[in-house]
């Protein structure tokens, strides 16, 4: 090798070049093993467990450190304000195609369609900001840096993160949210229990036997990501959406047209004279509606090609038009509850509360709906309605017919009963509205 004195000017500058870049590697080196030394000596003190989990990390194997994610400096617990706020850009920043699908998303959005639904705001801080109610789950959502700010200041220090919510910290395990478990906690419950109609499914009996290794590794068994997460595409939508209103509306069917209008009076997307309201324009930002015919279609071809991969075109596209119909059947009975309400307002025996646009009963007020008899359609709609249709979609009988068609049709009964009860009491009878 040539002696450094023995060498021209411009090989001298390379040389000198090299070595500064390596120093300046060493030192960035050694003062990330000194930070990620310093957190996990402390921390395996104050919270050891998340020192395991992250140990046991991908991040550990490829020396994703500590303070490669949480940037800021900081002694105790009194100044961990001084770290970054986590947030899916955190993450995007080694998982930018990841990132780029999820922000696509229905999952994206969901800290703004909690945010859109009336009721929201009329819960306990404990419930909403505290993460212990809808936005629980909800949080998910990506939200603003004014969002996160505001939120902060009433108290909220935590749950500002959305990848999280699958891959939970500190392993951030991929083989975790690849479980159907992994979408349990939040896809359950009073309105959108997926998780029991796909557990007690053949779908999902087939895989939780698989899971438990009475079935073979390789029997075939869809999970929630088998259907709704192709290839780990993180963009996440469905055909109907979750409200399961859509545009265009049914020409060939003018009773299902009708019932849909009624419907999407009640949602307050339409004013009682059905022209659009500005409470559609929140609708299409939440993306929970598919509101033209194209990307409707999109996402149901989508499914029939993951259901190809089991069943003949001809079975899946049968299975899939059924629950269709079934949402226009379950459509027709939530209408003529709508109608008995509305009529209820027109003839003042329900008062307009002052916090509503129009006298029309409001699905989206949940519990917060201002008479019994509304609070029966609240339930006929967010949770039986959501039943039945889901449950067709996921090949659950039970679900479909008696905790969903089935309660709809007892919910129908119950508010022509209390409405007659109500006329009787004012001394008016049922007119034609």
């Amino acid at each position: 090798m040539a002696n450094y004195t023995s060498l021209d000017n411009n090989h001298r500058k390379r040389m000198d070049m090299m070595r500064g870049l390596l120093v300046s590697l060493m030192l960035l080196l050694c003062t990330s093993v000194y930070a990620a030394d310093k957190c996990v000596s402390c921390h395996k003190e104050v919270t050891p467990n998340a020192v395991k989990d992250w140990q046991l990390s991908r991040h550990s194997e490829n020396d994703v450190s500590c303070d490669t994610c949480h940037e800021g400096d900081h002694s105790s617990a009194k100044d961990v304000d001084k770290l970054v706020t986590i947030t899916a850009e955190t993450c995007g920043g080694c998982h930018g195609d990841r990132l780029d699908q999820f922000s696509k998303g229905k999952h994206a959005l969901a800290w703004a369609a909690v945010n859109a639904m009336p009721t929201t705001h009329a819960q306990p801080m404990a419930l909403n900001q505290g993460m212990k109610g809808c936005t629980g789950c909800h949080k998910l959502g990506i939200k603003t840096d004014a969002e996160i700010a505001k939120l902060k200041e009433q108290g909220s220090k935590f749950g500002h993160a959305s990848c999280d919510a699958c891959h939970t910290r500190h392993t951030f395990s991929v083989k975790e949210a690849q479980q159907p478990q992994a979408c349990q906690t939040c896809h359950m419950g009073f309105d959108h229990p997926q998780w029991e109609m796909w557990s007690s499914s053949k779908h999902g009996v087939r895989y939780l036997l698989k899971q438990n290794g009475v079935l073979p590794e390789g029997t075939p068994a869809p999970t929630c990501q088998t259907c709704h997460m192709v290839d780990g595409d993180h963009e996440v939508r469905t055909a109907w959406g979750f409200l399961a209103v859509r545009l265009p509306l049914p020409e060939d069917d003018e009773q299902w047209k009708a019932d849909q209008v009624t419907i999407l009076q009640a949602l307050g997307v339409l004013d009682p004279k059905g022209q659009p309201t500005g409470r559609l324009d929140v609708i299409k930002a939440a993306d929970v509606a598919r509101l033209d015919k194209a990307s409707f279609d999109k996402e149901r071809n989508k499914m029939l090609a993951v259901c190809g991969d089991c069943h003949s075109a001809n079975f899946a596209r049968n299975q899939l038009d059924n629950a269709d119909k079934l949402i226009r059947d379950l459509d027709h009975l939530l209408a003529q509850a709508i109608r008995i309400i509305t009529g209820l307002y027109q003839d003042g025996i329900i008062a307009k509360p002052e916090s509503y646009a129009y006298a029309f009963p409001d699905l989206l007020t949940f519990q917060d709906a201002p008479t019994t008899i509304e609070q029966t359609l609240f339930e006929m709609h967010l949770k039986h309605r959501m039943r039945g249709f889901q449950g067709a979609f996921h090949a659950n009988p039970d679900y479909a017919l008696w905790y969903g068609w089935s309660e709809m049709v007892r919910d129908l009964q119950e508010i022509k009963e209390k409405a007659a009860e109500m006329r009787a009491a004012h001394g008016k009878s049922a007119s034609a509205h």
